[in-house]
């Protein structure tokens, strides 16, 4: 059943991009069995309040870049890990506001699966983290860079370039079908690839021209059970402010979830499929990373 209006609340829009990385020492991926890792960008635009708050600037992943080696540096990829987190501890810390109607804020999400879920099938939740929340694009271009470092354990590695896999618009929905029950929706429609591009990595990676999702935030002070995510490692341990923490309350994740239903939504892409009119490429760049994925749907 589609829901009356008053029950749906846009809480936030933007741009959407996908990206894949193809696994470590691999110049390219022919396959999903050959991706390390799928990442996701939100670039929110409008939302229930223009001003955003995000943590300060020196602390999470932007504090921390100042602290990691430079190409050709002797110190080893664990120790750089080991200071660079002393340093600047990746919970984040205070608080900086945010006009997301007059400047850029990223977000840059690491899946924990390679893939979304199918939307054929019914599984398990599938979890990701935020990985740095910026307002300066050259850390998320440098985040999806390609890298060579030293490990103690496996000698010298590559890590490749991100690859562009989809670029479209999303909306940020809160339902709510009663006074103290309510679920979040994230919903995105693709505006690249084209239509009629093959879409090899797409269907591979379940990145469907059009997705909805219910999505969760684990609350940190909770730990989980065997078969639920129990969150990334303590030294990264998510931080919230006190009035966000607060709404957890005791549970393991918030809001709840007790049911899905459909939205009624329909989402206009701002653009034709034209790579002409690509964003992700005005914002980062044309040689930031290959975009043969994005404009023909094909592995690279």
């Amino acid at each position: 059943s589609i829901l009356r209006k008053k029950f749906v609340n846009n809480q936030e829009r933007g741009e959407i991009f996908f990206f894949y990385r193809p696994k470590v020492n691999r110049e390219e991926a022919h396959s999903a069995d050959d991706v390390q890792r799928l990442y996701i960008i939100l670039r929110p635009e409008s939302g229930e309040k223009a001003v955003e708050q995000k943590q300060s600037p020196d602390s999470g992943k932007e504090g921390a870049k100042s602290g990691v080696s430079s190409p050709g540096s002797s110190h080893s990829r664990d120790d750089d890990e080991d200071k660079r987190l002393k340093a600047h501890p990746e919970g984040g810390h205070g608080l900086k506001e945010v006009n997301i109607e007059n400047e850029p804020l990223l977000r840059l999400i690491v899946m924990g699966k390679k893939a979304l879920p199918d939307p054929s099938k019914k599984s398990l939740p599938f979890f990701g983290f935020v990985e740095m929340v910026t307002t300066k694009i050259n850390d998320v271009k440098d985040a999806l860079q390609e890298e060579e470092y030293d490990t103690k354990t496996r000698g010298h590695r590559k890590n490749p370039k991100a690859r562009a896999l989809g670029e479209g618009v999303y909306r940020i929905l809160r339902h709510k079908y009663s006074e103290n029950k309510m679920h979040t929706h994230l919903v995105y429609k693709l505006e690249l690839p084209p239509k009629d591009t093959k879409n090899e990595p797409q269907d591979e990676l379940n990145i469907e021209r059009e997705g909805s999702f219910i999505i969760q935030v684990k609350n940190p002070e909770q730990g989980g059970s065997r078969s639920d995510f129990r969150g990334v490692q303590s030294k990264r341990k998510a931080v919230f402010p006190a009035h966000l923490q607060g709404r957890f309350g005791n549970k393991r994740f918030g809001p709840d979830d007790p049911s899905e239903e459909e939205l009624g939504l329909e989402l206009r892409p701002e653009t034709e499929s034209n790579p002409r009119c690509s964003d992700l490429v005005k914002m980062f760049g044309p040689d930031c990373v290959p975009t043969a994925p994005l404009f023909e749907g094909t592995w690279t």
